[in-house]
């Protein structure tokens, strides 16, 4: 137990999910052990052994999809992504030729297999690189099945506890327990890492990318107080942190779906949805509508493009949320980290330069032409009006190509999405077309800083507090003051209560989050004048570094510290 006079050990990382919540620690336990090089003897049985394989790999898909059934949203679709990878042939079949042309043993076998499956997606870069860190998972869950080996995966304690890992596998982010897990701690992955994207969707202080040598300081059962919003790690905090993180903990903030500065400039606080429960999610959260409507969740887990029917059907399920009020839908963002068999192509050497988003109408328009039909009828079956944008939008040309095809189907109000460097500095040209835009913080800063953000070595460049990026979003947005027409962000940016108010100053309308975040974003807008944020913008826009901008917006808003953001 902690002593009013410690003086507890500090640690740091990359805050990226926000809260103050002390706890013990439990470290993940080490992944499988590699198994030996063994051989089969002479009397066994190859295609037996080879059918433990294939049974073996069953078992993990069955197991990961029951678990998809249970969890909601981008949990759901990361554990079917999962599920899939167990089922791929080229990780099985690989294997079973090395049962019988090397006469391995199973599990040796399929680490092999995983091996040189991982090798071959890492070749590939971008998306597919990123998928090596489920092969991993998926080898282990296979090779604990064939030992008999317990199921690697997240402690299973009585207590709450605070989880430190190396890394977080998506499946395993998918089935974090919130009543269990009240915080964690991975010394690898960036800030938008789909592991931070889940843990503000639920709500849960995290901080990543601190490197080994952090997390090895932390043992199990040590008392550690974690801030997500400043990144830092206190060991043995004192009694005087841990009361205030208690009396944090006990407030609870609401949305009244009233967002607005101080002075009464409306600024809409929006959700991002990627499915009917989590729109319905929204609503109950106070949500002023939908300002990002994900419908590729919708076809994720799909071989084949679904059918203008079964379209409508889960578009309405959205809509009905939000009876008169704004859901702004964007068109499939197919390609990069979230690949459809039947639109994109996974051999593309980077494919998040490549045919993704808009870009797949250059070989397939009639995927999008029945999405646009798709969305009218659930529209015109709904009370809500859509907004209906199209990303990865690049030119001139190709923001009044969307917009008039969206018009053809009676989708009378077309936008774009803003996530390439071209389209914010093109602003005044795109609006002459586009109706609105959202802008993607997270690609948007990907491209600008040329830097994966999905690669934890760079996730000190995969913020948008970096100038560049604002500069650019402030051009955006002075390209549509002359139009009249309104700049919404549906980033993870719009979530940090701070830079909200940054991006209110530069002339952003509306602001689309995790539903969770809503009441903390609120909370400070209302705190401050529309003055204020533009005075913090050009603070902002002014700094020389992502950090000089974040301290010194942070030091203009002493409520953080009062909220505990």
């Amino acid at each position: 137990m902690a002593t009013p006079d410690a003086t507890p050990t500090s640690l740091s990382g990359i805050g990226v999910s926000p809260g103050l919540v002390a706890g013990p620690v439990a470290r993940m336990a080490p992944g499988i052990t590699e198994p030996p090089i063994e051989l089969l003897d002479a009397s066994s049985d190859l295609d037996k052994e080879c059918e433990r394989v294939a049974a073996a790999a069953q078992t993990v898909k069955k197991g990961l999809e029951l678990s998809a059934a249970e969890a909601k949203g981008e949990g759901r679709v990361l554990l079917e992504t999962t599920a899939q990878m167990a089922a791929d042939p080229t990780l099985t079949s690989t294997a079973q030729a090395m049962i019988r042309e090397r006469r391995l043993v199973p599990a040796r076998a399929v680490w092999e297999s995983a091996g040189t499956l991982a090798s071959m997606l890492e070749s590939l870069g971008g998306y597919m690189a990123e998928r090596t860190r489920d092969v991993a998972d998926v080898r282990d869950r296979i090779v604990a099945v064939l030992t008999g080996s317990p199921m690697p995966g997240i402690p299973r304690l009585p207590e709450p506890f605070v989880l430190v890992a190396e890394d977080l596998a998506p499946a395993d982010t998918a089935l974090l327990d919130p009543e269990k897990v009240v915080a964690f701690i991975t010394s690898e992955g960036g800030p938008t890492s789909h592991t931070a994207i889940l843990a503000r969707a639920l709500g849960m202080p995290a901080i990543v990318g601190t490197g080994q040598e952090v997390t090895d300081q932390l043992s199990d059962g040590d008392i550690v107080l974690v801030d997500g919003t400043k990144g830092t790690i206190a060991i043995d905090p004192s009694e005087d942190q841990l009361r205030r993180a208690r009396e944090l903990a006990s407030r609870v903030r609401v949305f009244n779906g009233d967002g607005a500065t101080k002075d009464g400039r409306e600024v809409q606080l929006l959700a991002n949805v990627g499915d009917a429960a989590g729109a319905r999610t929204a609503a109950e959260a106070g949500a002023m509508g939908v300002g990002l409507f994900r419908t590729e969740f919708c076809f994720l887990d799909q071989p084949d493009e679904p059918t203008v029917e079964e379209q409508v059907e889960a578009y309405r399920g959205v809509l009905e949320a939000f009876p008169g009020k704004k859901v702004v839908v964007r068109t499939l963002d197919a390609g990069a980290d979230k690949p459809l068999p039947f639109l994109t192509d996974a051999t593309e050497a980077n494919p998040a330069l490549g045919v993704r988003a808009y870009r797949t109408t250059r070989r397939d328009p009639d995927v999008l032409d029945h999405q646009l039909e798709a969305l009218a009828q659930a529209e015109a079956q709904t009370e809500a009006k859509v907004w209906v944008m199209a990303p990865m939008i690049s030119t001139a040309e190709e923001a009044q190509a969307f917009t008039e095809k969206a018009r053809s189907y009676g989708l009378q109000t077309a936008g774009m999405m803003i996530e390439v460097p071209s389209a914010a500095l093109m602003a005044d040209k795109m609006f002459e077309h586009a109706d609105f835009a959202s802008i993607g913080t997270n690609d948007l800063t990907q491209y600008v800083m040329a830097a994966d953000r999905l690669l934890s070595s760079l996730a000190d460049l995969s913020t948008a507090w970096q100038p560049a990026v604002l500069r650019l979003i402030q051009q955006a947005c002075q390209g549509a003051a002359p139009h009249g027409r309104p700049v919404g962000v549906c980033g993870e940016a719009a979530a940090d209560p701070a830079l909200a108010c940054v991006l209110v100053g530069l002339g952003v309308a509306s602001l689309s989050m995790t539903s969770r975040a809503l009441p903390d974003v609120d909370a400070v807008l209302k705190s401050v004048d529309f003055a204020d944020c533009q005075r913090l913008a050009e603070i902002a826009v002014g700094s020389a570094t992502a950090d000089d901008a974040r301290t010194a917006v942070r030091a203009e808003l002493p409520i953080l510290e009062e909220l505990g953001l």
